[in-house]
């Protein structure tokens, strides 16, 4: 186990003098914190009791029905026997990761790939095998000559990681034409499919996506969260699984944490009963979308020698340094700089990404993300002028993904 490279970042980030452009959290001002606040309280007043005792290992079932109706915005059609509540959609990851994955197993992920999923696939000494991503998302011939070439080498694969909407780092999306091309080479291999999506609902344009899950109900375990939709500090996310790995699911959990907190379940479920959630969910697409776009309108101004992708939801844009840099070498003199990202190594299993770095657009206001921008730009010329004056070797190299052309970003 290693200490995660966004985590080691935190302390410097959240200094007031730094501009983070690093982590992926929520800007929880958006929310009507009072009408909240009033919320919890009545939880509690009325339903002390229940809410600060025991309880179910599968999750409270008034919740369990709930989060159907919020997967139906995917196109997600389940039971709330389906659903299993965790503590966060983190500990779901970690459940099905434990619950199939033996020392040696592989498991097949983007590249790059989500940083907090690959500590827990290390966590298990599962090998993971990377496959590429461009514009529209995984590539189905990469996958499948993957998949190919692992079953010709006689390795096994326990499941497909992925994040297909607004992907973290990437930004990217998984097209509308090539989601049933992944789930039928999946299934002709005999891969089980684990969808991670706690970004879904956060599109800047136009109805969200059918979910992996509403196309294919036994080959893939769908994991959802509140924390991007709602608020990180309550924990509560969920798994969606096929009846006998939900069964295991709720074993799993039983043995890790017992039961879920009743406390945070009802307030969620109390929130979803009571407030506004879609038009809540709305107003943060649109406060994203204007970040969004302070983001790319900034790297266009001040970065026009590297690239990057243009998301149409999420948390993140992934960029691609001019040539001979070193996003992993070069954080120390941006954090001087009173500026800090995440170097794209933390995404790969293998040590790539050198020449990569994820930008975060979601906390801070787009003023500062433009000043962030801004300083990350003085960093990245200076660092160009060494690279030119004494020829510093370039990074591992990274993925295809950037956009066509800063004038396109």
């Amino acid at each position: 186990m290693r200490a995660s490279e966004i985590r080691a970042l935190f302390a410097v980030a959240s200094r007031p003098e730094v501009v983070s452009l690093a982590g992926g959290m929520p800007y929880l001002e958006g929310l009507p914190l009072d009408v909240i606040g009033e919320m919890a309280q009545r939880v509690i007043a009325t339903r002390g009791t229940t809410a600060l005792q025991y309880g179910s290992g599968q999750g409270d079932e008034t919740l369990r029905e709930q989060i159907l109706e919020v997967m139906r915005l995917e196109r997600i059609e389940a039971h709330p026997d389906d659903v299993v509540v965790t503590t966060g959609s983190q500990q779901a990851l970690d459940l099905v990761t434990r619950l199939f994955i033996n020392p040696g197993d592989v498991v097949v992920a983007e590249a790059p790939s989500y940083v907090g999923a690959l500590g827990v696939f290390r966590a298990y000494q599962a090998d993971v095998v990377h496959v590429p991503l461009d514009q529209d998302g995984l590539v189905p011939e990469a996958l499948e000559d993957a998949l190919t070439a692992l079953a010709r080498e006689g390795r096994r694969v326990k499941f497909l990681y992925t994040v297909p909407n607004f992907h973290n780092p990437a930004g990217v999306s998984l097209s509308a034409a090539r989601r049933p091309q992944i789930l039928e080479i999946a299934r002709r291999h005999g891969v089980l499919v684990l969808e991670d999506n706690p970004y879904g609902l956060l599109g800047f344009e136009g109805e969200p996506l059918p979910a992996l899950r509403s196309l294919d109900e036994d080959g893939v375990i769908y994991l959802g969260s509140f924390s991007k939709t709602f608020a990180p500090g309550y924990r509560v996310g969920w798994a969606v699984a096929p009846h006998a790995i939900r069964e295991k699911l709720v074993l799993a959990s039983e043995s890790a944490i017992l039961c879920p907190s009743n406390a945070s379940q009802l307030a969620i479920s109390a929130y979803l009963a009571t407030c506004d959630w879609r038009g809540q969910i709305k107003a943060f697409r649109e406060l994203y979308r204007e970040r969004r776009d302070a983001m790319v309108g900034a790297l266009a101004e001040h970065l026009p020698r590297a690239t990057w992708t243009v998301p149409d939801g999420g948390f993140y844009t992934w960029v691609r340094l001019p040539e001979g840099l070193d996003a992993k070498a070069m954080l120390p003199r941006a954090v001087t700089a009173r500026v800090a990202y995440v170097p794209g190594t933390a995404f790969y299993a293998d040590g790539q990404g050198s020449d990569h770095m994820r930008l975060s657009f979601c906390f801070p206001t787009p003023e500062r993300i433009r000043e962030g921008v801004r300083r990350l730009a003085g960093v990245i010329s200076s660092e160009s002028e060494l690279v030119d004056l004494f020829g510093v070797a370039p990074g591992d190299g990274g993925t295809s993904i950037e956009s066509p052309s800063p004038d396109l970003a």
